[in-house]
């Protein structure tokens, strides 16, 4: 796949309401528009967006202020990439895996199957050349981006269905956007990318046989428990999902050197503060889905795992042949071999033993 060219005239698909014009700015006062992938209130996605407005409005005293457009007020939740980079809007938050068809590269900046934890994922980007090939790929499209939200490991999913063997997937219509959703293509599911605001309902009608979301808390909130009972709580495919602010690049070089500042530094402290914020409340979520619910804690067996990293393998490979893709791929995977190396030795060893006296 060839990198695509930056195109200023790029559809909208359900369009804006109108066009958004350079950044308001009346008595040294700007004023940047904001659209996201997330419906309003979205538990944590976007708290996350709200997190990096607040952060910004506090942090210059109201001399660069952000306002939110949730999904679907001015743009739909999958065209706030074009609204951006076309110049109709002046930045977006979102998941960078839905824009996969702009990019493949893209996905490893939210997840890739078998890909990073949230520690990992931080590592790669702030110190070992992630950002900086973030930045590469982003300026074909006239955009510049930063961390900014993370909701650590992500749940396998609900089903309607026990998953028993990779057979199982043949004919399920399940909703997973990103080379995950690539993955369980190639196991037989018909794969949809539905927006988070519109799954709870597509699950309940029936659109769809299952689902993944995000995790305990949020997928709490949004009720999926009320249709089925079957969770399965660890996946191949998220193992810690980046969110990103993301700012078209005329309107980040038209700010100061000072907004610019505050604007990385609102989003690397939402990227903290979202990571906790989930951290903090899967577990209560967690027991309440089961406890007070009637919920189902599934794993999926081996052979299913073994299934997942088969077919992960073909979609990288079909990848390889873009030298972005390539060169991201492998920045990616060295790094997180040296990370994920000393953490096993380290951390991991920590938490087994202290997890072994304590009996957690």
């Amino acid at each position: 796949m060839k990198r695509r060219d930056f195109v200023k005239s790029a559809a909208l698909g359900a369009a804006t309401a109108g066009t958004i014009s350079a950044p308001a700015i009346a008595q040294d006062n700007t004023r940047l528009t904001m659209v996201t992938s997330w419906g309003r209130g979205l538990a944590g996605v976007f708290d996350a967006a709200q997190r990096v407005a607040d952060n910004v409005n506090a942090m210059s005293g109201g001399s660069l202020e952000i306002e939110i457009k949730a999904a679907g007020e001015l743009v739909g939740a999958f065209e706030v990439f074009d609204a951006v980079s076309s110049g109709q809007a002046d930045m977006y938050h979102a998941a960078q895996y839905y824009f996969v068809g702009q990019h493949p590269a893209f996905g490893f900046y939210t997840a890739v199957p078998f890909g990073m934890t949230a520690e990992e994922l931080n590592n790669w980007y702030y110190h070992m050349g992630g950002r900086e090939l973030h930045d590469e790929l982003a300026a074909d499209f006239g955009l510049r981006g930063f961390m900014s939200g993370n909701t650590g490991l992500q749940g396998g999913g609900w089903f309607n269905k026990e998953i028993n063997t990779a057979d199982d997937f043949q004919g399920l219509k399940f909703r997973m956007p990103g080379l995950g959703g690539e993955v369980l293509s190639k196991l037989g599911a018909s794969v949809q990318n539905i927006p988070g605001a519109e799954v709870y309902q597509a699950l309940s009608t029936g659109a769809i046989d299952g689902t993944e979301w995000i995790g305990p808390w949020a997928d709490e909130k949004a009720g999926f428990q009320e249709i089925t009972k079957l969770y399965y709580t660890a996946g191949f495919h998220e193992p810690g999902a980046g969110l990103m602010t993301v700012i078209n690049s005329d309107v980040f070089d038209s700010l100061s050197t000072e907004h610019q500042k505050i604007l990385e530094c609102a989003c690397g402290e939402a990227n903290v503060w979202n990571l906790s914020q989930y951290l903090a409340n899967n577990g209560d979520a967690m027991q309440r889905l089961i406890n007070d619910n009637g919920v189902v804690s599934k794993q999926f067996p081996d052979e299913v795992w073994d299934s997942f990293g088969t077919a992960s393998q073909e979609v990288f490979e079909e990848n390889m042949d873009d030298p972005m893709f390539k060169k991201t791929y492998d920045s990616f995977f060295d790094s997180m071999k040296k990370s994920a190396g000393w953490l096993s030795l380290s951390s991991g060893q920590y938490a087994n033993q202290r997890n072994r006296i304590l009996g957690f």
